[in-house]
């Protein structure tokens, strides 16, 4: 690609991309509305059924980090053309199951093409953008994912009430095929990577070099914790505002969306900050403010109510998207051509490694602390307080990755460059 080429931001590229990351996420949120129509539909329990969920994650969160080499090795492009062929004919599949078991395979299928639409948006951003634009465009694309994640219950929902279960799944269909055409048109073909270097040769899957480059290894570490802390206000926060304040489940959703939607706001101007003042000073600002968020959480909803909570959302989510739009351009800024797929894919999965570890970690803390009563036996002050512990807990793991970053400042030296300042584009 020559140079007057990624000295603007490729559009229809940047559009495919995103809506490549958006249509990913959209696949997680909207089958969960569907859990219990289909519990009706097929007759069976809520653990059964939770498996068209756990399928497309765990195939996700598997082939992530593949999915992210083979684009290094046979083009992402081409990778990517693929991977939203693979989930469109799922997402048809799974719209035409007859059964529960042909569904969960279906939708496993579907997670498989959803690793490559989640494991490459990165990696083509970064031969696109011009440098000093990176940032912006990881804060767009990291925005993306936020409304996929909010979009699909409501979307879901209202697909579902009017037309069944099978709607959501040609909603993913007819995206899936959009997202290809736009994928063919918009990003521009590149020269396909040697056969003689790549294909040819034995090599490991991670080679453990790409870990020892500096800030990478730290990097992938803090975006386990992150994701984890986010889980959080996810998984945690619904028990608290229907149990402990009493709020109906409208109304719970209502102020959950709060989250999504500060997301959505904040994730490209997160990534114009990045452009500005540089990852270090970015990504540090960002989980310092998320910190002070996550306290918030424990102090402020039992002193002031839903306001309090939803003052609390309007610290951690910008501070979070700050630290994603930071942390995903410090590693992909100065990643070779070589390896930003299989770097895109690892961040991928530090990010979905965080999540599954914080959707089974916090909740578990939580109930401990509640003790035997549980949650409907609970008193709304024993409820309020085994909240503000976990949400302590969470705000410590979030100090735990201001200080790996500061140490890993320290190492690297005081120089904080901007992106624009870093480095030779390609690498």
């Amino acid at each position: 690609m020559n140079d007057e080429a990624v000295t603007k931001m490729n559009k229809p590229a940047l559009a495919a991309l995103a809506g490549s990351i958006l249509l990913a996420s959209l696949g997680v949120s909207i089958a969960t509305v569907a859990l219990a129509s289909l519990a009706r539909v097929f007759s069976v329990n809520v653990q059964q059924v939770q498996w068209v969920v756990l399928a497309y994650l765990l195939a996700l969160t598997a082939a992530i980090v593949v999915a992210g080499r083979m684009g290094d090795l046979f083009g992402s492009r081409r990778v990517l053309l693929i991977g939203l062929a693979v989930f469109t004919l799922a997402s048809g599949a799974c719209a035409l199951a007859p059964g529960l078991d042909w569904l969960i395979v279906a939708r496993a299928v579907q997670g498989l093409g959803a690793a490559v639409l989640m494991a490459l948006p990165l990696s083509i951003a970064k031969g696109l953008v011009a440098k000093e634009r990176l940032g912006t465009a990881m804060g767009l694309l990291g925005t993306m994912s936020a409304i996929g994640t909010a979009l699909g219950p409501s979307l879901g929902g209202v697909l579902i009430g009017a037309f069944g279960w099978r709607a959501a799944f040609v909603l993913l269909l007819l995206c899936g095929a959009s997202m290809l055409v736009l994928t063919l048109t918009g990003i521009p073909r590149t020269k396909a990577p040697s056969a003689r270097i790549t294909r040819s040769s034995t090599r490991p899957l991670i080679p453990l070099a790409v870990l020892r480059r500096p800030g990478v290894a730290t990097s992938l570490a803090m975006s386990i914790l992150a994701g984890a802390v986010m889980m959080s206000t996810l998984v945690v926060g619904p028990f608290f505002l229907s149990f402990g304040l009493g709020l109906s489940d409208a109304q719970t959703g209502v102020v959950m969306a709060a989250g999504p939607i500060g997301a959505a706001v904040s994730g490209v101007p997160a990534g114009r900050v990045v452009d500005r003042f540089g990852t270090r000073r970015t990504l540090l600002g960002g989980l310092l403010v998320a910190s002070a968020g996550l306290v918030c959480f424990a102090v402020l909803p039992r002193l002031i109510g839903v306001a309090g909570y939803v003052l609390a959302l309007v610290l951690v989510t910008p501070g979070f998207q700050l630290f994603l739009a930071a942390n995903n351009t410090a590693v992909m800024a100065n990643a070779t051509e070589e390896y930003r797929g299989l770097l895109s894919g690892l961040l991928g999965l530090s990010r979905n490694l965080g999540l599954m570890t914080g959707a089974a970690a916090l909740p578990l803390l939580f109930a401990c602390l509640l003790g035997t009563h549980g949650l409907a036996n609970s008193s709304a002050q024993v409820i309020g307080t085994a909240f503000s512990i976990t949400f302590l807990s969470a705000a410590g793991l979030c100090v735990f990755a201001v200080a790996l970053a500061l140490l890993d400042q320290r190492k690297r030296g005081p120089y904080a460059p901007s992106v624009a300042q870093t480095g030779n584009h390609n690498g």
